[in-house]
């Protein structure tokens, strides 16, 4: 092993398991991170004598240029793969295509590959798009994933965290974090130089890289006082001509390919050549690149800014002068060199690149670099750019940005008298402002769009102009403004013969009709998915999946919706829609939160914890709801932002879920005057719409509060509830497979045996604050034998049993079959089958009864629990 490896053996050794394991078919993806300078690169050039004979190893690297190569990680594997994928990306802008192309690369022979992504932190949008494609697929590949990154450098919003939020959520991920070297390592670094290995140690932390150069420097003068000193001092000595080159290649943050460095120098290569020999280079016939990032970066922090934009001037004119240069790469010196007529040259052209590689963060900033310049263009070339940044701020989820830009193009267009510019401008801008959360904006922008195209004589931009109108009246719950919109756009949709506004528009009159209480809408919103599915709109195909998924949620169709979900899911992976990808996660965790999973409904509703606010606010109300339900704290906080947002939404399909749920906290606290003010604004909005879900649940809470209300005469379980038909309620509530809510119901009852069932429901749920109060109301009606709650230590869990899991063990543990927990958690027998399996490999019990007496020594057990009834015969294999 090179020296300096030292202390990395566990890494090493972890690594080239997971490529045995991939090998043999299970693919994984394993972090290797830490602070700079920490061997993460040492790390990587170590690996290949660990791994298997047949391994193919492939090195991406991300650069810290200002506006990232797009795709430049996969750019650099070029030479090393096949031509499907080199072609790919270097061409670069069908992005299926190239996440396609790395799916059959990885899955190609040998077996294992094993794909090390560099740097990551530095990644730009398409490679983090193309990542996340991986990473969902790791585990079916016979390959591994090798990703490093910077830890310390990761800020809450940046954009490896929702990549890094992914993993996380796999099954098979090894995390590497890397330490720093003890003092005995540093004292067999030090030896052969007779350095004084404590003195090295105090100064460097232990950290490889500051270590390896002290060391490497020689310390004749003493320990040089910090890394710059010591790589000053590795260039004491190199003849002039050898600094200047070293100082030019400083100022490129990448591998410098060989055609650059024959252009920049001369002589060509040979001058680095004592560079090399001093340890600072590492040169290949195809490229030169510096041992280190930091020793780079040392380089070029000790040149005098003038020095600094003399050499990327020098770059700059290399890379124009070179046919196909990346314009990324020219852009990046141009701005280092100040040189504005180049990036208003090339800065739209390495806008698009990104875009086109779905690279759409680099694209924004190349564009905002390029509107530094906005005096070089006219005004409709001008227009024109700030339209496209503000499309690609609001891909990226930067709704201030989206809103200004296109605001300022809207006044250019108007300016100019462009009527069709206009239109469709006032069409982006409401919908801009629809996504950040500004209703009332959104409208505006939408009449003024129509009003404009009205007589413009372009029946397609008119058709999506009042199709956005019916979205925004759908929305906003005005369900026969929708109607008579939508059937307009509808008409204009077909005349211009437009499948993805026709589809749009088919969505906007279904969605209403349906949620207006007509069941006929249903047909209109399955014919807008069938016809985008037809014309391949996939966007307008996952809104049309969403719609349907929702409508059914809210009408506790869930098994109707459990058949939408996997092909919409499916859909929205396949086409990286990440944005409708994320909003059905979170439609998956309402699911999951109405079968009381309460450990699922958060999983899912994580991936809506980004900056779509469509998305936000639901998921922000389902993990509200399972801390209530569970008695866990931060909800107040998490309702809090959720009702911030949907109140600006003025949505009720928002603002419904959040009253309801800030209604259900106060209850279950006793303070009823916070239950009247949550749900009594929302319920008299609600009670003025047809078909509204919410009136029923928002009425049921004031009755719980003590207010009369117009009663809801629908056989809605919570209008059964709220007119006091708690069985009926509770029948139906089992019957849509809700079993809190089931549990909630037959609480009602005032016969005490319904009630303890009640509270074994609650018991097994893990819905501690409604079992507390339950347990207050048998006391109260004189019931003396209550079976006691869960204990503390069941709920620290150590066994690492899942709550769902938690609950099964539970429930065996008082001696229910399979066929019988499932009738009581509401699931299917085949679902507790796997629960169960699940709890006995955790427990590593070979049968239910080994199970449960390793549950009770652990204290898993209520007191009381613990006993199974003899069997009389062999149990079925599910039950064993």
């Amino acid at each position: 092993m090179d020296r300096w490896i030292l202390e990395r053996e566990r890494e090493l050794t972890r690594l080239a398991a997971a490529a045995r394991e991939a090998a043999a078919g299970a693919g994984s993806v394993a972090l290797v991170f830490g602070e700079a300078g920490i061997g993460k690169s040492s790390l990587v050039k170590a690996m290949p004598e660990r791994l298997p004979g047949q391994a193919r190893m492939l090195v991406g690297q991300c650069d810290d240029l200002a506006t990232r190569r797009p795709l430049g990680p996969f750019r650099d594997l070029v030479g090393s793969v096949g031509a499907d994928l080199a072609r790919a990306v270097m061409e670069g802008g069908d992005r299926h295509r190239v996440y396609e192309a790395l799916h059959a690369e990885l899955a190609g022979t040998p077996h294992p590959a094993v794909l090390v992504v560099e740097d990551v932190h530095w990644a730009d949008e398409g490679s983090l798009d193309a990542l996340r494609f991986l990473v969902r697929r790791m585990e079916g590949l016979p390959a591994l994933l090798v990703l490093t990154y910077r830890d310390d450098e990761l800020s809450r919003e940046h954009p490896l965290r929702h990549l890094l939020g992914q993993v996380s959520r796999t099954s098979r991920v090894h995390r590497l974090p890397l330490a720093r070297l003890s003092l005995d390592a540093v004292r067999a670094l030090s030896a052969a130089r007779r350095l004084d290995a404590a003195q090295v140690y105090e100064v460097t932390s232990g950290n490889p890289f500051f270590v390896a150069e002290i060391v490497a420097a020689g310390g004749t003068g003493g320990v040089p006082p910090t890394v710059v000193d010591a790589v000053m001092a590795r260039l004491r000595g190199l003849d002039p001509a050898t600094v200047d080159a070293l100082e030019q290649l400083a100022v490129v943050p990448s591998a410098v390919e060989r055609p650059l460095v024959d252009a920049l120098f001369k002589g060509g290569v040979a001058v680095l050549a004592a560079a090399e020999q001093r340890g600072l280079l590492t040169v290949v016939p195809e490229r030169v690149a510096f041992r280190h990032e930091l020793i780079r970066r040392a380089v070029l922090d000790s040149l005098p800014a003038a020095r600094r934009i003399d050499l990327n001037r020098c770059v700059l004119a290399a890379l124009v002068a070179r046919p196909g240069s990346d314009a990324a790469r020219i852009v990046h010196h141009a701005d280092q060199a100040g040189d504005q007529d180049a990036i208003a040259r090339y800065g739209p052209d390495a806008a698009k690149d990104a875009a086109c590689a779905g690279a759409h963060r680099e694209a924004a900033a190349q564009l905002r670099l390029v509107l530094r310049q906005r005096h070089r263009y006219g005004p409709a070339d001008l227009a024109d750019l700030l339209e496209r940044y503000a499309v690609e701020s609001y891909t990226i989820a930067d709704s201030a940005a989206a809103v200004t830009a296109q605001r300022e193009a809207v006044a250019l267009r108007r300016a100019l008298g462009d009527t069709l510019g206009l239109g469709a401008d006032l069409r982006w801008l409401s919908r801009i402002h629809w996504w950040a959360g500004d209703a009332d904006q959104a409208q505006d922008a939408a009449r003024e769009a129509v009003a404009v195209l009205e007589h413009a004589g372009d029946d397609r931009l008119l058709a999506l102009a009042v199709s956005n109108t019916a979205q925004l009246r759908m929305l906003s719950d005005r369900y026969t403004e929708a109607v008579e919109h939508g059937e307009r756009a509808i008409a204009l949709a077909r005349k211009a013969d437009d499948a993805a506004i026709l589809s749009h528009a088919l969505n906007n009159v279904g969605t209403a009709r349906w949620r207006g209480g007509d069941p006929g809408g249903r047909r209109q919103l399955e014919e807008s998915l069938e016809v985008a599915l037809a014309a391949g709109e996939v966007e307008h195909a996952c809104r049309s999946y969403a719609n349907l998924i929702w409508t059914l949620l809210d009408n506790l169709r869930y098994d109707e919706a459990d058949l939408f979900l996997p092909p919409a899911m499916d859909l929205a992976d396949r086409a990286e829609h990440l944005g409708f990808l994320n909003y059905l996660h979170v439609e998956l965790a309402v699911r999951r939160l109405a079968a009381a999973d309460w450990e699922d409904a958060e999983k899912h509703a994580e991936y809506g914890m980004h900056d779509f606010v469509p998305a936000r606010c639901p998921a922000l109300t389902v993990l509200a709801r399972v801390r209530i339900r569970c008695g866990r704290p931060g909800a107040a906080e998490l309702l809090a932002e959720a009702r911030e947002i949907a109140v600006r939404t003025r949505e009720l399909q928002r603002t419904g879920p959040v009253a309801a749920a800030l209604a259900e906290a106060a209850w279950l606290r006793g303070d009823l005057a916070a239950v009247t003010a949550a749900a009594g604004p929302v319920h008299a909005q609600a009670d003025r719409l047809p078909g509204v879900p919410y009136r029923a649940e928002l009425g049921y809470w004031l009755t719980r509060a003590g207010h009369t209300v117009r009663l809801d005469d629908s056989e809605h379980p919570y209008a059964l509830q709220a007119r006091g038909l708690w069985h009926e309620a509770a029948t139906r509530w089992l019957e849509a497979g809700c079993p809190y809510e089931h549990a909630v119901a037959l609480a009602e009852s005032p016969d005490p045996a319904d009630k303890l069932t009640a509270l074994a429901t609650l018991d097994a749920l893990g819905a501690e604050p409604r079992a507390r109060l339950l347990r207050t109301e048998l006391r109260g009606i004189g019931v003396r034998h209550i079976p006691r709650g869960p204990l503390a230590a069941t709920r620290e869990n150590p066994a690492g049993l899942t709550r769902r899991q938690l609950q099964v063990m539970r429930l065996l543990a008082d001696g229910l079959t399979n066929a019988e927990i499932a009738a009581r958690l509401v699931v299917s027998v085949r679902t507790v089958d796997n629960h169960v399996r699940a709890v006995l490999d955790k427990l590593d019990a070979p049968t239910r009864r080994h199970a449960v007496a390793r549950a009770a020594r652990l204290g898993l057990l209520a007191e009381g629990e613990g006993t199974l009834p003899e069997a009389e015969g062999p149990l079925p294999l599910s039950e064993t």
